[in-house]
Parts: structure tokens; sequence; C-alpha cells
């Protein structure tokens, strides 16, 4: 692990603090490339404007008439927490709005597959639906579109996934991906999308006289599930994902959200006057993902669609019992995963560029998670495989990717597409994240063309694990009211938490349930608690740490504890 602080412009440290900004605040929006304070200005004023987004006016018109013509709408959602909370937003926002008629329909991981095929267009249009939304999903979906339009069906694609070279003939697409769309924030969740739609939504009903500014709902009660989503799809947080973030768990915690989300706060045991973006990421998005993994994601919808609070209960509880059950396959499966990732390169040697690990036991419904574990551990990009478990899809394998700075793996699909015509039947994803389909004969073949493009694309400084942290911390910063400022703050992807790193002694140090580091250090002369959970190696008596801050309470007294993070090799 190679530990390097990140640059402090020393310029626009100046600019924050005489804006009032934290001096230790200004230190890290400063290396997090803020420049200037209007950059921290979370209001909602200072969303950028919908009119941005391609397509979204027509997408208002489409949704208007809808609307007026008491037309039967259906949401296409998909089955990770992004999908659920953009689909709770679209319906909980359309029924604010006016419409009478709104249902949704989710896939299911295993039957369906991922997002709208022609079966599920079917099904929307058996059910009486007249318009067809989709949320999450739609831009790769050129089969299923066609299908829903040659049924009669209006179809609006909201989505934030890259678009191949081809769109779907959908009637109105809103993805600020896509090609033509001048939208400054590319990097907005399905769930920030289907918010938007319906804000362009609304002003087009003032436009129409539906309602005033007096009197139009007040969309901002959907905020919390837009930064739920945000924060578990784990997209980039810049300036107007924090916004939205911000403004959403700023209700949270004045105990303004739905009854499904407060119910998920009490079964996950976190107090949600005090949320962090850490509970929507480790916490909530779990959850609600575990039922997309391993049950049916109707149960995560209904929990954020709720408004009856023994009924939000009961279902929190039940996700919370599918997200136990999910860690103990996690965990089998890692283990497993683990084994035949290390068995591809000897001891002691560098692992390769890339990692394709496959067995017939693995569940389709955790590859994802099993992948991201893998990757954290070999520093590779790493793809992790399941037999499908659709009927008359046996020969074929699902396959979840995570990756690594460095290394778009999307576009590192494209090309192994391009390679090998026909080893991938389907892919998708982001530059981090990914899904393919292929067949199982194939296996070997793709994971000789990821391996290729790898070596192409990682150079020996990529493949070197680096970890950016926000050097020393001052002995002055060391304080438990500094702990809770730094965790009202909004950080995620892109916007990384504070880790701070500095020389320091280990004056003990001792195992705590088998697989815990519990540690007695010496910082900057003074004493402090902390725990490096996952590692069970002993440590040297100094040493060069990365640790987050956090604090812990024993006998009514709250002390700074530090939570490691890594050590420089």
């Amino acid at each position: 692990m190679n530990i390097i602080p990140r640059d402090i412009p020393p310029r626009s440290v100046w600019a924050l603090e005489q804006a009032g900004v934290h001096p230790l605040l200004a230190q890290l929006y400063a290396a997090r490339g803020v420049t200037r304070p209007d950059e921290l200005d979370n209001a909602l004023a200072k969303l950028l404007p919908p009119s941005g987004l391609k397509g979204i006016s027509e997408a208002a018109v489409l949704l208007a008439d809808a609307i007026a013509g008491q037309k039967r709408l259906c949401i296409v959602a998909d089955y990770d927490c992004d999908g659920a909370t953009a689909c709770a937003v679209a319906v909980r926002g359309l029924r604010l709005l006016g419409a009478q008629h709104v249902n949704y329909l989710v896939p299911d991981r295993v039957v369906d597959g991922y997002g709208l095929t022609a079966p599920i267009a079917q099904r929307v249009f058996e059910q009486g639906a007249d318009v067809l939304i989709t949320v999450d999903n739609g831009i790769a979906s050129i089969e299923g579109v066609a299908h829903a339009k040659a049924l009669g069906l209006q179809v609006l694609v909201t989505d934030h996934h890259l678009p191949a070279a081809a769109l779907p003939q959908a009637d109105v697409i809103v993805n600020p991906n896509q090609p033509g769309c001048t939208f400054e924030s590319k990097a907005m969740a399905g769930v920030g999308v289907m918010f938007y739609v319906l804000l362009a939504l609304r002003s087009e009903l003032r436009a129409r006289g539906v309602f005033d500014a007096a009197t139009q709902p007040k969309l901002d009660a959907l905020l919390p599930l837009v930064a739920l989503g945000t924060v578990a799809d784990v997209v980039r947080l810049d300036a107007n994902n924090r916004r939205l973030v911000a403004q959403g768990l700023k209700r949270v915690r004045a105990l303004a959200m739905p009854a499904g989300l407060a119910a998920l706060f009490v079964a996950s045991g976190r107090q949600a006057a005090a949320a962090t973006t850490f509970d929507f990421g480790f916490a909530l998005g779990p959850r609600i993902n575990a039922a997309g993994r391993l049950s049916d994601m109707t149960l995560g919808i209904e929990c954020l669609l709720t408004d009856d609070p023994a009924r939000a209960d009961e279902l929190a509880r039940t996700l919370d019992g599918i997200n136990r059950e999910r860690r103990v396959i996690e965990g089998d499966m890692r283990e497993q995963a683990m084994l035949v990732a290390e068995s591809l390169f000897d001891e002691g040697d560098e692992p390769p560029p890339a990692i394709c690990v496959f067995d017939p036991d693995f569940h389709e419904g955790v590859v994802g998670i099993v992948a991201s574990r893998i990757k954290d551990k070999l520093h590779r990009p790493t793809f992790v495989f399941a037999a499908s478990q659709a009927p008359g899809k046996e020969h074929e394998l699902k396959g979840s990717g995570r990756s690594i700075p460095g290394f778009h793996l999307r576009d590192a699909l494209d090309l192994v597409a391009k390679r090998y015509p026909g080893v991938l039947l389907r892919f998708g994803g982001h530059a981090m994240a990914a899904g393919c389909t292929i067949a199982e004969e194939h296996l070997d073949t793709f994971e000789q063309g990821l391996i290729e493009v790898a070596h192409e694309w990682l150079d020996a400084a990529t493949l070197q694990r680096r970890l950016a942290t926000d050097g020393p911390l001052l002995p002055t910063y060391r304080r438990v009211d500094l702990v809770d400022t730094l965790h009202q703050a909004v950080w995620g992807q892109g916007f990384a938490a504070p880790t701070f790193s500095e020389e320091v002694e280990v004056i003990s140090q001792r195992l705590v349930g088998e697989k815990h580091l519990s540690l007695k250090l010496k910082h900057q002369g003074e004493p402090v608690d902390a725990i490096w959970f996952g590692h069970t190696e002993p440590l040297p008596a100094k040493v060069t740490m990365a640790f987050r801050l956090d604090a812990d309470e024993w006998n009514g007294v709250r002390r700074v504890k530090f939570f490691v993070e890594a050590v420089q090799d």
C-alpha cells in the first residue's frame, strides 16, 4: 500500500476560510477540488436547472398529457437500491402531481434479467398500461422498447447508464449521458434523473394552470429517497449530487421521511436524527439491495412506498432478515472465490492484471459484492460469475465486475466484444462497475480477452495500490465535536471521507473477535485507541498509518477513536 497525501491548494483554503468555513473543513474541501465557497452552498435553489437535460421538456409534456388524459402509467424499475428508490420517487411523485393510475413492475433478477426486455414490455401491456416509464434502465433496451412501441405503448426512458452506439426508439429519452446532452452533472443516479423529470413535469403543469406557486405539490418530500439511491449507487458526488444528498439528509435528520426509511433506520440500529452518508451506503442501501439479490425487490419498493408505520416496520424487519441471509451467503462465496482467485498466481507473485472467478455453486445475486471484495483485496479489475438460474438459460453465466481507477470496465467489455464476436451475449454498466452474460463455454475466452485489455491499459503504477489521504491530523483537531462535524458533511464516491495519515507509535495490540486488531497508539505524544477491522497481522512499534476519525462512548464519556484504513508497506 502506497499512502499519498493529497495536494491542498493554499489559495482555495484561504478563500474558504475567509468565507467562514472551519479551517479543517477548508483543507479537506480544497483537497477535493472545491475552490469557491458557493460550491458548498447546498440550497435547493443551487441545483442545476432541469432545462439542461436533453429531452426533459418533451418528457414533461408527455407525462402532463398522460395525466390530463387519465392514462395508465407503469414504471419499469431495476432491482437495486437506485432502481427501487427511483421507482418509489416516480410513483409517489406522479401521484402527488395528479396521476390517478400509476403502477410499477420490477424484473426478477433470475427469471427476467436486467432492464426492459420484450417479455417485460408484454407484461406491462397486459396489465393495461398506456405509458411505460423506465427508471434506472432502458438506455440499452432496444428490443424491449421496440416491442412496447409495437404494442402501442408510449415509452419514456429515464436512465443514467452509458449508452451503446444505437439508442432505443423511445418516444422520449432523458439521460445525462446520451449523445447531445449538455447537462453538467453526468454522474446523476437513476433516482436523480427521475426526480428531475418530476421537477420539469411540475413546471409544465404550472404553465398549463393546473397549479400555481402556492398550490403546487412540494417535491422536496422525495429528497430522502433521492439521497439514499444516490449514495447507494456509488455515483460520483459532484456538486449537484452533493446538494441532492445534503437536502435529503437534512430532512432525514429532522425525521421528515417516508415511514419505510424510518423503519429501516430502526431495523439497522442507526439513529435517523444523526444520519450520515455512511448510514445510506452501509446500512439502509444493503438492506434494500438484499431484496433484489435474494428475493423480490417488490419488498424493497413497497417498504419505500408505504405510509403505514406498522407495515413499514414489518417490511423493514423482513429486509433485515434477507440481508442477514445475504451476508452468510456472501461470506461463504467470498472465501471460495478468494481461493479460486489466489490459485491463479503463485504465492509471492503479482496477481494477473485482471481476475475472473466462477464456481457452479455461486449465487448470482451476490456476485457483485464478492467481486468488490476481491477487487479490494487484490487491487485488480475483477469479474465473478455464477450459473444462470433462469429457465432455459442454464448454459449461460451471469457476471458482475468491479474495477480500479484507470480501468474503464464498460469500455473494456466493449473492446472484448469487438475482438471476440459472440462471446458477450449482453453487457452494460459504468467505469467502475459492470455486468455481462456469456455462454459457459466462452468463459476462458472472456478471461483471456479481459486480461489482454488489462495488459494494454494498466501499467505498474496503476496496479500499485494507492490510498490518497489528508495528511497529518493536528492534535487540536482530535476532538469529539469535530468528529461530529465531519460526520455531518456529505462524503462519498469522488468526494472521499476524510482519511488522515502519519507515523504513530503502537503501544499495545490485541485481537478482538478473532478477526479485528484493537490498538493503543501514541499520536503526537498523546494516547488514543484505534481498531483495524478485518486485520489480524501484528504491527511494528512505529508505523505510518492511514486512519479515519470516529468516537465511542464509555461510562457516558465520548472519546475520539481511530479507524485504521491501511499502513504503509
